[in-house]
């Protein structure tokens, strides 16, 4: 199978360094909601990526031909854990490529767990991602921010994130999903048979692994009645067969602005 590479597009690397709750860069304006303090006290906020018409960024698997997001909380205070909520990408098909994004703005929330939910949230955010249109830029952005213990009123912005999200497994009566796994010449084949209702017209599967480095291609997908049938090629950077715990796999089944999110897979017997 065909790699593609980030490289097919003009790259530029830029770094805007900013010490406030947001900062502009070519195309791009990037800012952070700080949201409420939630009853269990956790905080929800967001990340809010701004772009020029015409220009798009990334899903946290962009595709074969995507630049993937990353994000660094380093020397943020009061800061015992912090995970992203994504809302379902848009399917962008350019120049024969499938990545996976958000055309316009994203609004990206995040739910921080703090060390002590009575005080503020003092946040250093670092934050890597690429943007498209005719070319790719890959750009980084620094970010301070103070998440107050006592904000209490919910962002309808980032409110309409959340409701984006993909429905989990169970929201989607998903009965089952089995993995076979073989191996080829730069790493392994993968066919997941996942069990589950039509999504929509047109089914999407975004296969992630849990290490990063495996590029994965885009998954051939096709559908035998209840059973979504999605087939990828996992190439690790040593390109070769590699152990792989099928559990550890994430499987994002998209169409018509809908998504599921499916976490592992059972060996197919």
């Amino acid at each position: 199978m065909k790699h593609f590479a980030v490289a097919a597009c003009l790259c530029l690397l830029l770094a805007v360094p900013s010490t406030g709750f947001a900062e502009s860069g070519p195309h791009a304006e990037v800012s952070i909601l700080p949201g409420w303090r939630q009853a269990d006290g956790h905080h929800m906020a967001a990340l809010k990526i701004d772009l020029d018409s015409g220009w798009k960024t990334y899903w946290r698997a962009p595709g074969e031909a995507g630049i993937p997001p990353r994000i660094d909380w380093v020397g943020s205070e009061n800061l015992a854990g912090v995970w992203a909520h994504w809302p379902v990408p848009e399917i962008i098909t350019s120049n024969g490529v499938t990545t996976l994004g958000f055309a316009g703005e994203l609004v990206l929330p995040f739910e921080v767990r703090p060390v002590d939910r009575e005080a503020d949230i003092p946040l250093e955010v670092w934050l890597a991602f690429g943007i498209c249109k005719e070319v790719c830029t890959p750009l980084h952005v620094e970010l301070s921010a103070v998440l107050p213990a006592d904000s209490k009123a919910q962002n309808p912005r980032i409110l309409g994130a959340l409701a984006a999200r993909p429905d989990t497994a169970e929201e989607a009566a998903v009965a089952g999903a089995a993995c076979a796994i073989e191996e080829i010449a730069d790493g392994l084949r993968l066919t997941a048979r996942l069990d589950m209702p039509p999504v929509g017209a047109e089914e999407f599967v975004a296969v992630e692994a849990e290490d990063p480095t495996i590029w994965i291609s885009e998954a051939v997908v096709r559908r035998e009645q209840n059973v979504l049938i999605a087939e990828a090629d996992l190439v690790p950077p040593q390109a070769k067969p590699f152990p792989l715990d099928p559990q550890t796999l994430r499987f994002t089944v998209i169409a018509g602005g809908r998504g599921v999110d499916i976490r592992g897979c059972s060996v197919a017997r």
